[in-house]
């Protein structure tokens, strides 16, 4: 089998692909096991195996140009959006994102006293539950 794969890749592709076709003539489950073969040893070159490949180097400029753009808009959504155009509008919108903002933090600042409450009242009662209990050795006699 090593002496047919060789006696191929001496041919180079246009051999891998007539012995392809051949095996789909003969019979289909043949060819597509060369073909398979020959996209997983990379013997296509269609660039799984060699780095970027021809589709990539293509699209590679847009798609750089993309994730910039969108890691751009990522940075600003901290710090607030855009101007619309319209002085009032703006202003309103600062006005209640900072409404929102501070509703935010005394939402906040509420959920953890409760969290701080539940937790005092379960080792409150934990505790009344240890004293209450007997000691270990209080029943035994001797």
């Amino acid at each position: 089998m090593t002496q047919v794969v060789q006696t191929l890749d001496d041919f180079g592709r246009p051999a891998w692909i007539a012995a392809m076709v051949l095996g789909f003539i003969v019979f289909w489950p043949v060819g597509l096991t060369i073909l398979a073969y020959m996209l997983w040893s990379g013997r296509m070159n269609c660039g799984w195996h060699q780095g970027r490949g021809r589709w990539e180097n293509r699209f590679a400029d847009r798609f750089e140009r993309a994730r910039s753009r969108v890691e751009e808009e990522m940075r600003n959504f901290g710090r607030g959006a855009a101007s619309s155009g319209n002085k009032a509008f703006d202003d309103y919108r600062d006005a209640t994102l900072k409404r929102l903002e501070e509703e935010e933090r005394e939402f906040r600042a509420f959920l953890e006293r409760l969290r701080q409450a539940k937790d005092k009242s379960e080792f409150d009662q934990f505790m009344s539950e240890r004293r209450d209990r007997p000691a270990p050795n209080e029943g035994a006699t001797t």
